[in-house]
């Protein structure tokens, strides 16, 4: 099924809205808005271009946005999916940025993103609980999915390297015969490639020009940089955002480094915006206007090659998993995606039911430090949602309010 633009505009609008909880809470919600409630896209496309997305540097829930968007309609909808998946966080995260230079922490907004974030709880569980039937065919991918999870939760693993073990593993095992499947003109992805190139780097070479030494042409470097080296997500990456932000260039401080991580897990869109709230604190060193431009700087040079790698790759994508080896390698990158989601989750309800986390692998809660508070709403969220088949904006909604309530009495 083709959807109109109007309807890719509301779907992708309200996924953006409301994609909070990090990227296993965003895959999920995109899977019950794609899959499950429109059926644009069948389980097998979805679960292909998810693998996909996991292999690209960068957040691979926006980039997934972006290839539904493209599967459904062309580069058009590529664009606009991607950018409807970031644009609502990337104001949201300006706004809090801009509040928390003003007032510092308000106690009101921390309490109804308790809401939000325990609401992300019962979201991400949901999916866990039908990808598990859904990614892990067969013992073998059960088996990889756990030593996914335990080399990147237990034993603290690269990334890349767990992703590269399920590759070769797959790659040795062929899955089905080889497939009839059309190939995409190389030209016309070179043509992709240079097009992308030039859009993604012609504005940072302008302010290179006008203003080398400025804090948003430095920030348009070391973005584009970190853009194509965050394989693995934010969470790879947040070491060394934080090394050079506080350390090299001294937008913030440590203490400020942490807050803008939590803020950027409490709004929508993908984790790696706590690059704008970092764009924007170094900017706002000089003055309101160079704040404003950082932000948006540090926007454009951290997404722009997300639609490179998604636009220039996808076109093959078919074809190479027209191949048995290929498929099977893609098969089994699946299967360590649903590791990679459950050490995510388990990372991100930690941090939820717990104020204070000791860094570390596995990270190690401060067990005097338990929330209740956010156990409850995970609770009554989950039972919203799952049990009572409740929207997930009425139940974001009423999580918020519950939680400003209890922070109220």
């Amino acid at each position: 099924m083709i959807p109109s633009w109007a309807e890719l505009v509301r779907t992708f609008g309200r996924i953006g809205l409301l994609s909070f909880g990090g990227p296993a809470a965003q895959i999920a919600l995109m899977h019950r808005e794609l899959v499950e409630q429109r059926d644009w896209l069948d389980e097998a496309t979805f679960l292909r271009g998810l693998g996909f997305c996991t292999l690209l540097p960068g957040p691979e829930a926006m980039q997934l946005a972006t290839f539904a968007g493209w599967r459904l309609r062309g580069m058009g909808g590529g664009l606009l999916a991607g950018l409807l998946f970031v644009l609502p966080g990337a104001a949201v995260m300006i706004a809090l940025a801009a509040l928390y230079l003003a007032y510092g922490r308000v106690p009101s907004v921390e309490a109804a993103f308790l809401g939000i974030k325990a609401a992300a709880l019962a979201i991400v569980a949901g999916a866990l609980w039908k990808l598990r039937a859904k990614a892990l065919r067969g013992p073998l991918a059960v088996a990889v999915a756990i030593a996914a999870f335990v080399g990147l939760f237990l034993l603290g693993l690269p990334f890349w390297a767990v992703l590269l073990a399920a590759l070769l593993l797959g790659f040795a095992l062929p899955e089905g015969e080889t497939e009839p499947a059309a190939k995409a003109p190389p030209v016309r992805t070179w043509r992709i490639v240079a097009t992308w190139l030039a859009i993604w780097w012609a504005p940072l070479l302008l302010l290179l020009l006008i203003a080398p030494e400025s804090v948003p042409a430095r920030a348009g470097l070391f973005f584009s940089w970190l853009a194509t080296v965050s394989f693995g997500g934010a969470y790879a990456v947040l070491a060394a955002l934080a090394q050079t932000a506080v350390e090299t260039h001294g937008w913030l401080t440590p203490e400020q480094m942490v807050d803008g991580l939590g803020l950027a897990e409490t709004t929508p869109g993908p984790l790696i915006l706590v690059t704008v709230f970092t764009g924007w604190l170094g900017g706002a060193q000089v003055g309101l206007g160079t704040a404003i431009v950082t932000a948006l700087v540090t926007i454009w040079a951290t997404f722009a090659p997300c639609f490179l790698w998604i636009f220039a790759g996808a076109p093959h994508l078919e074809r190479l998993t027209a191949q048995p080896r290929l498929r099977g390698a893609l098969s089994m990158v699946s299967a360590a995606v649903a590791g990679v989601i459950a050490n995510l989750s388990l990372w991100f309800a930690v941090h939820v039911l717990f104020a204070e986390v000791r860094p570390g692998t596995p990270p190690v809660p401060a067990l005097s430090s338990f929330v209740p508070e956010a156990l409850a709403l995970a609770v009554f969220a989950l039972f919203w949602l799952l049990l009572l088949r409740r929207g997930v904006v009425e139940t974001l909604a009423l999580a918020a309010m519950a939680g400003t309530a209890l922070q109220a009495f």
